[in-house]
C-alpha cells in the first residue's frame, strides 16, 4: 500500500470554544444506502471560487433599486409602496414546506444574513456546518475557523500551518470539510495527504493518517459511518468513521478505456455500474439525498444542460440551463437536505472588460417532469465578492451558506409561497403567478384551472425574476409586480396602461426604521392595515400617515396587550374574527396561531376568503369556518372537533392536498395534490352561504342552476324562508321558466326540514317557521301554492307541473290527475304550445306506477277514463276487457261496490252496497264482519230497523273476541237485547250494570241472589272488598259474609257498621279484633323490609352514581366503562331511540308496563340508576291510617304505639334522602318537590278504599310515590 497511518497530536495555536454552546448530538442524513460513492472525471480540480445570483424582471414600468445594508443584515422583501390611497401596501404570503409538489408555489426569500466580521489568512476553501449548532466550519490556506454567523463571532479557530499539515506560504489546500456530530470533531484533508480531525471541545488538531501520494478529495457517507478518498495516484480508499481501511481500488480499469463516463461502487467497495461513454459529461457530480437519482452536467453542440442519471449508470431525463453553451460553466451542483431544490453555482467563461468574471447561483425546483428556475443569485464581476465555499443547510432545507473571497458570508432563508391575488370581489381573477425563470407563468382561475406547467398567460422579462407579488388596492388586484435579479420591479396591468401614480410611487418610495429583521409583510386591502412579521415572531403594525410619513408600533388587542407570535410563522394572513383584527400564522410545524393564541396544531396550509377561513389538515380534511360567526375560543373548538355527519364546514380531501387558491365571490376552491395536479371543489359551507345570499336577494334561478349542478337538496329554496318563498311564488315560477325545473323542484319536495338536518342553521341564525299554515304540511302547502300560481299564470304552458303537483302531494290526488287529464282529452286547448291529453297522460305514466294508475283511474267510476289509461300502459286487452265489460252490466251501486272491494277500499264498497237493497244486505254483514266495519256499517243503517239490531250483535260479538265485554253488554243492553247484555256484564266484573239488567229481565230473588254471589267472588279476588260486601249485604241477603270480606280487605270502619248495623257483635270477638292483632305484625314485618331495602338501593344507588361521574371524567380504567356513561340517560331521551312496533301499538299503561322491564336492577346494567331510582319510589305505597284508628278504638295501645314512631322515624328518614336520590337541588324541600311534580302532571285519584293521608310526593321517571305517615 501507498498509504502509511500515522496518529500525531499537535499543539496548535487556536481559539477557545464559546461557552454555552449546545453539546453535539447524533444526526443522521440518510439511511443506508447501497450506492455510497461517486469519482467523476479524475482530472477534476479543486473547485476554487462559487457566485450566488440575484433575481430579474421585465415590465411596462421599471424602476431600479439599490440594496440596502444596514450593519450585519440585508433585508429583501418585495411589495408595493402604498403611499395615502394610491397604492395598496406591502403584501406577503408564505406556505408551509411539508409537500413534494412545489408546481404552484415559488420561492420567496425571508431573509438573508450577512457578515463581514470572518477575517483570516489566505482565501477560504471549504465549507461546512455544524448541524447541532448551525455555527460555520470554513477551511483556508491557513487554518480552520468555526464561526457564528448570528453572533459575528469566532467560536473557535486553530492553525493549520503551525501543525504542519500545510505550508506557511500559502501554497497548500484543504481539499475536503465535513462535520461530524457523533465524533464532536470536524474532519479535512489535504492537498498533501493528511487526514485531519479538528476537536470542537479541545481545539486541537489530529493527524488520523496519512496519503504519501497526496489526496485530491474526500466525501462522507450521508451516515457518516464510511469516507471515501481519492489519491494523486488515482485510487479510490474506502475507509470506515474510524479510519480502518476497507478497499482500494483504481478509478481506471483495463477493461473500460479512458472515456468520461460514471462509476458507481457500493459500500464494500465492489464496482457496481459504469455508464457508457457521454460526450461533453463535466465533472459537476451531486447525488440526490433521497438516492433516486445522480445530477451532472453535460455540454451539447447547440446547449448546455443539467443531465439526470440512475444508479445503474443510465440517464434519466434532463433540463437545459438558459444560456448557449459557451456562455458560462458549471463549478458544482448541489441539492438541498430534502432533494426539493437543485443549486447550480455558475461562472461566466468570458471576462469582461475588468478581466473579471461573473458569477451566479441559480435555484431549481421540478415538478410534473417540468424544471423551473425559482430564485437568481448574481454576485457581479468583483472577485473579492464571488462565492468560494457553498453548501446547503443540513438541518434547514432551505437555507443556503455562500463564503465570498473576501471573507463575507451570507446566508439566505426561503420559503415557500403561493402568489395570488388577494381581491374580494367578483371581478377579482383569482391570478396565481409562478416564477420560471425569465417568465412568469399566470393563470385566471376565475375562468379556468390549467394544470401546471401549463398556464393562461405568460409574462415574458429579460431577466430571471426572483419575486413576485400581486397589488393590494381593492379596485386593482389583478395588477403584478416583478422583481428580477438585476434590480429592476416590473408592473404588468391587466389590459391597462400603467397610471402615473404607479410609476411617481415607485420612483419616490418611503422609508421607515424597523427595529429588526422583517420577514414578512401582509397587507388588509379591506382595513388598509399593513402588519410586520419579525424573524423572532414579535408582530408590529405599520401606520400610513400623511404622505410620507409613517410609523410601526407593536401589534395590540383590544385590551392594550402585546401580541406577538410564539414562533416565526412561514405563511401569514389578515382577517377579522368576530369584528377583531387578527394577525393569523402557520409555522413551519403546522400550527396555526391567531396572534399568541395556537388555534390548531394539524395545520398544512390555510387561505382567507371574504369572510371565511379555509384551512387543509394533516387529517386530509378541508375546514371551511365563517369569520363573522365565531370568536378564537369558537375557532379553537371547531378546529379540534371532528365534526358532526352534516356539519357543512368540514370535507373529506385527498391526503396532502393544499390551497391554491379561492376564487372571490364564488364556491370554488382550488387545491392542489402530492403529485401536482389540480382540482377545483365546492365547499359546501361557501356553497351554502352563497346560495342564502341569493335566496335572501330572491335571486331564484342562480340558486337552482348552483343547487341542481353541485347536488345541494332543492327543498332549500322553500326552507330557507318559507314565508318570503310563498309570497313571491310568481316570481319563482317566471326566473325557473323551464317546465322541467319545476317538474324537477316539485318532485324533490319531502317534510323533512334541510335547514335543520341537512344544512343546519349556524348561531346566527335566527330559526324560521318552516310550516307557515297550521296543521297542514310542507308538501302540500308548496303544491297547493305552485298550481294556484301556475294557473293564474298560464295553465295551459304549465300544465304538466300542475299534474305534478297534484301526484307529489302527501295524499296523491291521482284521481284529480286523471280527471283533468280526461278533460284535456274532451276539450283539447287550442293555445299554441299547449299539451295534449296524449302527452299528458304518458307524463303521469313516467310519475306514477301503470297499474296504480290503473286502479286509480278505475277508482274514478270513468270507462273512458280507464280505457285511455289502459290503452297507455303494456296491459294485455284480454286482461281488463272482460273485467270492464262485466263491471258495465251491473247496476250502478252495486258495480261501484264490485269497483271499490276490487281495489280494496271497502269503506266506500260498504256505502255503496248498503244502498243496493234487503238482497245484499247478507253480503253487507259478510263484508262487516270480514274487514271490521262495524261503525262504519252502523252509521249506514236506521236505528230501529233490524238490519241495526243484526249489525250490533254481530258487533258485540267482536268486542267480546276482543276481550271488551262491558261495551258489548251495552251495545246488546241498548239493542234490546238484555239477556245476551247480562252475560257479557257479569263476565267484565260490571256489577251495577249486572244488577240492572237482571232487574229488567227480571230475574226471580234467588237467581238475583246468586247472580250476586259470582260477582262478589270475582270482586274479591279483584281485592274490591267493598263493592262484594255491598253486594252480599244488600241482594245476597248474607250480612256476616259481607262483613268478613270487609275484615279481609282491612276496611275497618264500614266492617264495624255493618256489625253494629245487623247486631253481630260476636264477630268482633271471634274475627275483627284478631285480625287487627294480625294486621299490625304483618304491617310491622312489611316496614322492616321496605326500611331494609331503601338503604340497600340507596347505597347502590350512591356507587352507581359515583362509578359513572368517573366514566365521565376518564378515571374509569375497566373496559365496560361505558356501562355507565350517560348514554342510557341520552339514548331514553333522544327522539332517534329504537322502538319496538309490536310494544308501541299497545295501551299506555302496557308501554309503561314495557319500559319498566328494561330497568333491571342486576349490578353493572345499563340502567341501573334509573332501576334503583324507581325501585325507591315504589317503596311505603301502603296506608296505615285506618288500622292505628282501630288500634285506638279496640284498646290495642301498645302495639298502636310501636307502630306509628316506626312508620315516622322511616318517614323521616326517606324524606331528609329524598335529595340525596332525586338530586333535586340544595334549596329544594319536599313542598317544592311535590309543587314541581304537580305542575307536569296531577296525581291520580285514590281509588275506594285505599285512601292514603300522603305528606310527601315525588315524581321521577313517570312513578308517583306516597310516603303516608
Amino acid at each position: 500500500s501507498r498509504r502509511r497511518r500515522k496518529r500525531k497530536r499537535r499543539s496548535c495555536t487556536s481559539t477557545p470554544r464559546r461557552q454555552g454552546a449546545p453539546a453535539p448530538r447524533r444526526r443522521v442524513t440518510a439511511s443506508d444506502l447501497s450506492l455510497s460513492c461517486l469519482v467523476a472525471d479524475p482530472n477534476h480540480t479543486v473547485m476554487e471560487e462559487i457566485i450566488p445570483v440575484m433575481i430579474l424582471y421585465r415590465c411596462v414600468t421599471q424602476v431600479n433599486i439599490k440594496g440596502v445594508q444596514r450593519r450585519t443584515y440585508e433585508m429583501c422583501v418585495m411589495c408595493f409602496a402604498a403611499l395615502g390611497s394610491r397604492l395598496g401596501a406591502p403584501r406577503v404570503f408564505f406556505f408551509p414546506v411539508s409537500f413534494l409538489a412545489v408546481e404552484m408555489r415559488n420561492l420567496k426569500l425571508l431573509k438573508s444574513l450577512r457578515s463581514t466580521e470572518l477575517r483570516g489568512p489566505g482565501s477560504p476553501l471549504r465549507l461546512s456546518v455544524r448541524a447541532d449548532t448551525g455555527s460555520l466550519l470554513v477551511a483556508s490556506h491557513c487554518s480552520i475557523t468555526e464561526y457564528d454567523p448570528r453572533t459575528g463571532q469566532v467560536v473557535s479557530e486553530a492553525s493549520l500551518t503551525a501543525g504542519g499539515f500545510l505550508p506557511e506560504d500559502g501554497g497548500g489546500a484543504v481539499v475536503g470539510l465535513q462535520d461530524l456530530a457523533e465524533l464532536e470533531s470536524a474532519c479535512l484533508s489535504t492537498a498533501g495527504g493528511d487526514v485531519v480531525l479538528f476537536n470542537f471541545n479541545t481545539c486541537q488538531l489530529e493527524c488520523v493518517g496519512s496519503v504519501d501520494s497526496g489526496l485530491t478529495s474526500m466525501s462522507w457517507s450521508p451516515d457518516e459511518e464510511l469516507v471515501v478518498l481519492t489519491t494523486g495516484q488515482e485510487t479510490i480508499i474506502m475507509m470506515t468513521k474510524h479510519f480502518e481501511p476497507i478497499t482500494e481500488v483504481g478509478i481506471h480499469q483495463d477493461d473500460f478505456g479512458e472515456a468520461r463516463k460514471v462509476r458507481v461502487w457500493n459500500r464494500e467497495g465492489v464496482l457496481q455500474a459504469t455508464s457508457e461513454p457521454i460526450n461533453g459529461l463535466e465533472q459537476a457530480l451531486c447525488w440526490k439525498p433521497s438516492g433516486s437519482l445522480i445530477a451532472s452536467t453535460q455540454r451539447h453542440p447547440n446547449k448546455h444542460s443539467v443531465v439526470f442519471m440512475e444508479k445503474n449508470g443510465l440517464l434519466h431525463g434532463d433540463f437545459t440551463l438558459p444560456f448557449s453553451k459557451d456562455h458560462a460553466k458549471v463549478r458544482d451542483l448541489l441539492w438541498n437536505s430534502d432533494s426539493t431544490v437543485l443549486a447550480v453555482w455558475l461562472e461566466d467563461l468570458a471576462a469582461g472588460e475588468d478581466q473579471q468574471v461573473n458569477a451566479s447561483i441559480q435555484l431549481w425546483v421540478a415538478g410534473n417532469y417540468h424544471w423551473y428556475l425559482k430564485q437568481s443569485l448574481d454576485f457581479g464581476r468583483d472577485s473579492r465578492k464571488a462565492p468560494v465555499c457553498v453548501c446547503w443547510d443540513p438541518e434547514r432545507p432551505l437555507r443556503l451558506h455562500v463564503v465570498t473571497r473576501g471573507w463575507t458570508s451570507v446566508t439566505y432563508d426561503w420559503g415557500w409561497a403561493t402568489e395570488r391575488s388577494p381581491g374580494t370581489d367578483a371581478a377579482a381573477d383569482a391570478n396565481v403567478a409562478v416564477i420560471d425563470g425569465d417568465k412568469i407563468l399566470v393563470t385566471n382561475f376565475r375562468q379556468c384551472v390549467v394544470p401546471p406547467p401549463m398556464c393562461s398567460f405568460e409574462l415574458q422579462l429579460t431577466s430571471p425574476v426572483n419575486q413576485v407579488t400581486f397589488l393590494c388596492q381593492p379596485q386593482g388586484t389583478n395588477r403584478l409586480a416583478a422583481l428580477t435579479s438585476d434590480g429592476q420591479i416590473s408592473v404588468y396591468a391587466q389590459g391597462e396602461s400603467c397610471d402615473r401614480d404607479v410609476r411617481d410611487a415607485m420612483r419616490d418610495p418611503s422609508e421607515v426604521e424597523v427595529d429588526g429583521v422583517v420577514v414578512s409583510a401582509v397587507h388588509g386591502s379591506q382595513t388598509g392595515t399593513v402588519a410586520l412579521q419579525l424573524e423572532d415572531g414579535q408582530i408590529r403594525k405599520l401606520r400610513w400617515g400623511e404622505p410620507p410619513l409613517l410609523s410601526v408600533e407593536d401589534w395590540r388587542d383590544a385590551s392594550g396587550c402585546s401580541i406577538n407570535f410564539p414562533v416565526p410563522c412561514v405563511q401569514t394572513a389578515l382577517c377579522s374574527i368576530s369584528g377583531e383584527e387578527y394577525l393569523l400564522g402557520l409555522t413551519d410545524r403546522s400550527h396555526l396561531y391567531a396572534g399568541d393564541t395556537e388555534l390548531a396544531s394539524n395545520i398544512s396550509s390555510f387561505g382567507v376568503c371574504n369572510d371565511f377561513l379555509l384551512i387543509t389538515t394533516h387529517s386530509h380534511t378541508c375546514r371551511c369556518l365563517q369569520l363573522t360567526t365565531l370568536s378564537v375560543k369558537g375557532l379553537q373548538a371547531a378546529l379540534a372537533s371532528d365534526g358532526g355527519q352534516n356539519d357543512e364546514s368540514l370535507r373529506r380531501v385527498e391526503r396532502g392536498s393544499r390551497i391554491v387558491t379561492v376564487v372571490p365571490q364564488d364556491t370554488r376552491v382550488v387545491l392542489q395534490m402530492p403529485r401536482g395536479n389540480l382540482e377545483t371543489v365546492h365547499h359546501r359551507a361557501l356553497v351554502l352561504a352563497q346560495l342564502r345570499k341569493w335566496l335572501d336577494s330572491l335571486r331564484f334561478r342562480e340558486s337552482f342552476e348552483c343547487m341542481r349542478k353541485l347536488r345541494i337538496n332543492l327543498n332549500l329554496l322553500y326552507d330557507h324562508n318559507p314565508k318570503v318563498f310563498l309570497e313571491n311564488m310568481e316570481a319563482f315560477i317566471t326566473q325557473l321558466g323551464s317546465i322541467s325545473h319545476i317538474n324537477l323542484f316539485v318532485t324533490e319536495l319531502k317534510e323533512e326540514d334541510t335547514t335543520s338536518t341537512m344544512y343546519p342553521r349556524g348561531p346566527e341564525s335566527s330559526p324560521v317557521q318552516t310550516r307557515p299554515v297550521s296543521g297542514q304540511k310542507k308538501v302540500d302547502v308548496v303544491c297547493d301554492a305552485l298550481r294556484s300560481a301556475m294557473e293564474s299564470m298560464d295553465p295551459n304552458k304549465f300544465f304538466l307541473s300542475v299534474l305534478t303537483t297534484h301526484v307529489k302531494k302527501t295524499v296523491p290526488e291521482l284521481e284529480v290527475a286523471l280527471q283533468k287529464v280526461h278533460e284535456l282529452r274532451v276539450n283539447p286547448p287550442r293555445a299554441a304550445g299547449a299539451v295534449s291529453a296524449e302527452e299528458a297522460l304518458k307524463y303521469l305514466l313516467f310519475l306514477v306506477n301503470v297499474n296504480d294508475l290503473y286502479e286509480h283511474s278505475l277508482g274514478t267510476y270513468d270507462f273512458d277514463l280507464v280505457l285511455m289509461v289502459a290503452e297507455k300502459s303494456q296491459k294485455d286487452p284480454k286482461e281488463y276487457l272482460p273485467f270492464l265489460n262485466m263491471l258495465k252490466s251491473l247496476e250502478t251501486n252495486y258495480q261501484r261496490y264490485t269497483i271499490d272491494k276490487h281495489l280494496k277500499r271497502y269503506s266506500k264498497a260498504l256505502h255503496h252496497l248498503s244502498k243496493c237493497g234487503e238482497e245484499h244486505f247478507h253480503e253487507a254483514l259478510q263484508l262487516v264482519r270480514e274487514q271490521k266495519l262495524h261503525s262504519e256499517a252502523l252509521r249506514l243503517y236506521a236505528a230501529d230497523g233490524a238490519h241495526y239490531k243484526a249489525l250490533s250483535c254481530a258487533y258485540a260479538e267482536h268486542l267480546m273476541e276482543q276481550q271488551q265485554a262491558e261495551q258489548a253488554g251495552l251495545l246488546l243492553w241498548r239493542c234490546g237485547e238484555p239477556v245476551g247484555a247480562l252475560q257479557a256484564f257479569a263476565s267484565s266484573s260490571s256489577w251495577r250494570n249486572a244488577i240492572c239488567t237482571a232487574q229488567q229481565i227480571p230475574l226471580p230473588a234467588d237467581q238475583l241472589a246468586l247472580l250476586a254471589r259470582d260477582l262478589a267472588e270475582k270482586l274479591i279476588e279483584q281485592r274490591r272488598f267493598a263493592e262484594a260486601a255491598l253486594l252480599l249485604d244488600q241482594y245476597a241477603k248474607d250480612c256476616e259474609e259481607a262483613i268478613l270480606a270487609l275484615i279481609t280487605g282491612s276496611v275497618w270502619e264500614e266492617a264495624l257498621r255493618l256489625i253494629y248495623m245487623h247486631d253481630r257483635q260476636d264477630i268482633t270477638e271471634t274475627n275483627l279484633k284478631p285480625a287487627l292483632l294480625e294486621a299490625v305484625g304483618t304491617q310491622t314485618a312489611f316496614l322492616e323490609a321496605q326500611v331494609a331495602a331503601f338503604t340497600r338501593h340507596r347505597a347502590r344507588l350512591a356507587v352507581v352514581r359515583e362509578q359513572k361521574e368517573k366514566a365521565r371524567l376518564g378515571m374509569l380504567d375497566c373496559p365496560d366503562a361505558e356501562l355507565y356513561s350517560e348514554a342510557s340517560s341520552v339514548m331514553s331521551g333522544s327522539k332517534y331511540s329504537q322502538s319496538n312496533s309490536r310494544v308501541s301499538s299497545r295501551s299506555s299503561k302496557n308501554r309503561r308496563k314495557a319500559e319498566r322491564k328494561k330497568l333491571s336492577l342486576k349490578e353493572g346494567s345499563p340502567m341501573e340508576d334509573r332501576a334503583l331510582v324507581y325501585a325507591l319510589g315504589e317503596i311505603l305505597t301502603t296506608e296505615v291510617h285506618g288500622l292505628l284508628k282501630a288500634l285506638v278504638l279496640f284498646q290495642f295501645d301498645k302495639q298502636a304505639e310501636k307502630l306509628q314512631p316506626a312508620y315516622e322515624e322511616a318517614l323521616q328518614a326517606m324524606e331528609a334522602a329524598v335529595p340525596e336520590v332525586w338530586l333535586t337541588g340544595p334549596n329544594s324541600t319536599a313542598n317544592s318537590i311535590m309543587a314541581s311534580f304537580q305542575q307536569q302532571q296531577r296525581p291520580a285519584a285514590p281509588q275506594p278504599g285505599r285512601h292514603r293521608l300522603s305528606s310527601l310526593f315525588i315524581h321521577n321517571s313517570s312513578c308517583d310515590v306516597c310516603l303516608c305517615n
